[in-house]
């Protein structure tokens, strides 16, 4: 009887850890086909970034007039060259460097600020909530191209003043998902219990409530990278983001405006890799949804 009662229990311990290991986030992304190949598509992005001086000659501003606007394979260029003969697989690799540490840093600037706004404007209310969801309003009021001309007048060019610039402009928009957030778990049982007991304003907004919003801020992170590189190229196709002769998605992207009809490849190669980054922060990012809000799951 002792030893049918323990294989039982032994049997009923591995059913346990088998459905702990199916629920793990892991076991539910994996499941997740178009979120396995968004997650493919950013670490090829990710890993031709950290490799690009491995796989690359290492000189992505290196020119060679001579074999200007090569075509793909042409004399060895991978993918072709641009105006100044520079090898174009050598400059998106290292532009992937630098497009994606901007959106990285800005979904971070953008994110930390605006949490820290949302946790403030959602927990106190009154006047407060008010005064700062009117400022969030008002910056949202302005189209980003205008806000971003205006930042960068500013603050000038470069790399940190970029990041800055579309931080700032994402700030609005993490404050006010993290605001709604905010308003609906600090009316949930626990917290109105952490009052009773004399938790304070700031043990409550750290140990209780915002552990309860960090899912939304990862999903909305997540996809905010794709808008931010999106951003980027935009600033750097109208000449306010990174500076040249640096290589960055979208300063390759304006190199090759003005000569769409002879060598049209230059922005094709610069588009497809923003198209596929984007595309896989966004297949990504739903997948992280669907694994971390429970309203999501079937």
């Amino acid at each position: 009887m002792a030893k049918s009662l323990g294989l039982a229990q032994r049997s009923h311990e591995e059913i346990l850890k088998k459905e702990r290991k199916s629920n793990s986030a892991w076991s539910k992304l994996k499941r997740n086909k178009t979120a396995i190949l968004g997650l493919f598509a950013v670490s090829v992005m990710i890993a031709l970034a950290i490799l690009a001086p491995v796989i690359t000659n290492g000189k992505p501003n290196e020119i060679h007039p001579i074999d200007a606007y090569l075509k793909f394979f042409e004399k060895g260029h991978l993918l072709g060259t641009d105006e100044f003969g520079r090898d174009l697989f050598t400059r998106v690799c290292y532009g992937a460097r630098v497009s994606l540490l901007v959106a990285a840093g800005a979904t971070i600037v953008g994110g930390v600020t605006g949490v820290i706004l949302g946790l403030i404007a959602g927990y106190m209310g009154g006047i407060v909530d008010a005064v700062l969801m009117r400022i969030m309003d008002g910056v949202l009021a302005f189209p980003f191209i205008l806000l971003s001309i205006v930042l960068m007048t500013v603050l000038g060019s470069g790399i940190i003043n970029v990041i800055l610039a579309i931080g700032i402009a994402e700030i609005p928009r993490f404050a006010r998902v993290v605001r709604g957030q905010v308003l609906i778990v600090k009316k949930e049982e626990y917290c109105n219990a952490g009052r009773v007991i004399g938790i304070s304003h700031f043990r409550m907004l750290l140990h209780h409530i915002l552990p309860n919003t960090v899912s939304e801020v990862i999903v909305y992170g997540t996809l905010n990278i794709a808008s931010a590189i999106i951003s980027e190229a935009a600033l750097s196709f109208l000449g306010l983001g990174i500076e040249l002769p640096t290589a960055s998605w979208g300063s390759i992207l304006r190199s090759g405006r003005n000569c769409l009809n002879t060598a049209p490849h230059i922005a094709a190669v610069s588009g497809t890799f923003i198209l596929i980054t984007v595309i896989g922060f966004n297949l990504l990012g739903d997948g992280i949804r669907d694994v971390l809000d429970p309203k999501m799951k079937k």
